[in-house]
């Protein structure tokens, strides 16, 4: 409930009308001067004279001028600085919905700036998840880390309430490239959710995919697998939600796929869109129709996994998140790489490329592999400086299998050109990538 605190000067039964005119004869100004466009002296006389209710835009309009809130100047109360704080983070909220808009978020930085100054904690937390959740919307991964690290910091954030904030969180770590720190993240919200909130399976579930999503990006495919079983066997008769049967079966997609078992991470995420189907959640369907379209094309099923390619396009609609433009367009290029489309792959690649940035270095590394593969397939000799850009980008930011499949590719590239001890020593190093990879993939 929003408190308001009387002004004194003001009578409990003054009118607007009556408040218009005190404030404006405070002040020593006449009613054409307190006139501004689209508000006429003669609207303010009737205004003063009860004869018209003022509208909102009209309201914001005198009160500027009058150096007045438009609460006080419509009821003759002010808000009490915490309870205006709240109502400027609720309107915020609200909106962000709705756009992204700069100023909405200066707005909110303001307060923010308010509310550490008045020890706020409770305004200041939330202030600070806006716009780490902004700054995730629109790509800033190193803003949205600062934010909600700091929010995550003060003790009040529940991991049983607002698994979104730590889900948040753990995708921008991993799309900056800290998988390990995403690792951790999850596993703490594990934890605490078992201990706060243990017969809440649903938030387990949630938490022990989004952990095996992280361990997967690690390459630790056999605590991934772990993780997930465990959770399936502690909560699999529990477990009627749709969406948490969704992220286990997208959890087991993506082990399946980077063990290179393309069949069966296409059963699992073919699974996972069936019961999206059933939602109205086009983001999450989007994202796992680009998941089965990977694995379709590592299954040598172009055409299935180009029309995935196109649906997840359609449901993304005409402005995507930057990281899922990232994963769209470098899918398309992947896509033109195995049909052999050397112009479509380099030009799709570089369009995800470009929409990676530095904020979404994996998906850059992978973008980059696409144009070489493209390159290559052209006969352009900057396939060999692009592989290579690629590889160091992918040694640092990406899997164990998307290292191995770029250091394959590479050295099959160069061993086309005549390199071949060149070539020799790029297969050496995928041979010790691809072994790390099927002792955990045999662990699992």
């Amino acid at each position: 409930m929003i408190r308001r605190v009387l002004t004194f000067g003001t009578s409990p039964t003054e009118s607007i009308g009556e408040r218009l005119r005190r404030l404006r004869t405070e002040r020593g100004l006449s009613q054409r001067e307190l006139s501004t466009p689209g508000v006429s002296y003669a609207y303010i006389s009737r205004i003063e004279a009860g004869a018209r209710q003022p509208s909102v835009k009209a309201l914001r309009k005198i009160a500027a001028k009058l150096g007045v809130s438009v609460e006080y100047l419509e009821t003759g109360f002010e808000l009490a600085p915490t309870s205006a704080r709240e109502l400027v983070l609720a309107d915020a909220e609200l909106r962000l919905r709705l756009d992204d808009d700069p100023a909405l978020q200066e707005e909110v930085r303001r307060v923010l700036r308010e509310a550490i100054a008045a020890s706020d904690t409770v305004a200041a937390v939330r202030a600070r998840l806006f716009l780490g959740m902004a700054a995730a919307r629109r790509g800033d991964n190193g803003e949205a880390i600062a934010q909600l690290e700091t929010a995550l910091d003060s003790g009040t954030i529940s991991a049983a309430g607002r698994p979104d904030v730590f889900a948040t969180l753990g995708r921008a770590y991993s799309d900056a490239g800290f998988p390990q720190r995403a690792v951790a993240l999850f596993e703490r919200g594990l934890e605490q959710t078992r201990r706060d909130a243990p017969d809440d399976y649903a938030a387990q579930v949630r938490y022990a995919t989004y952990l095996s999503f992280a361990l997967t990006d690690l390459g630790e495919l056999s605590r991934a697998t772990g993780v997930v079983a465990q959770v399936i066997s502690e909560a699999e008769s529990a477990i009627a939600d749709p969406y948490t049967r969704v992220r286990l079966y997208w959890s087991l997609g993506r082990i399946a796929h980077e063990q290179a078992r393309p069949a069966a991470a296409l059963e699992h995420f073919r699974r996972a869109v069936a019961m999206l189907e059933l939602t109205e959640d086009s983001l999450h369907l989007a994202r796992a129709h680009l998941n089965v379209a990977g694995s379709a094309i590592l299954a040598v099923e172009l055409d299935a996994a180009g029309q995935d390619i196109a649906r997840a396009e359609f449901l993304l609609g005409a402005w995507p998140e930057p990281g899922d433009l990232a994963v769209l367009r470098r899918m398309q290029a992947d896509l033109a790489v195995a049909r052999g489309d050397a112009l479509e792959a380099v030009y799709r690649g570089r369009l995800a490329a470009d929409a990676a940035g530095s904020e979404f270095p994996n998906q850059r590394g992978l973008a980059l592999a696409a144009v070489a593969a493209g390159l290559a397939l052209d006969g352009d000799p900057a396939a060999d400086e692009t592989f290579q850009e690629a590889v160091e980008t992918l040694a640092v930011h990406g899997t164990r299998r998307e290292r191995n499949d770029v250091l394959r590719a590479y050295g099959r590239y160069l061993r086309s050109v005549g390199r071949v001890e060149d070539a020799m020593d790029v297969l050496d190093r995928a041979a010790d990538v691809a072994s790390a990879l099927q002792g955990d993939s045999i662990g699992a």
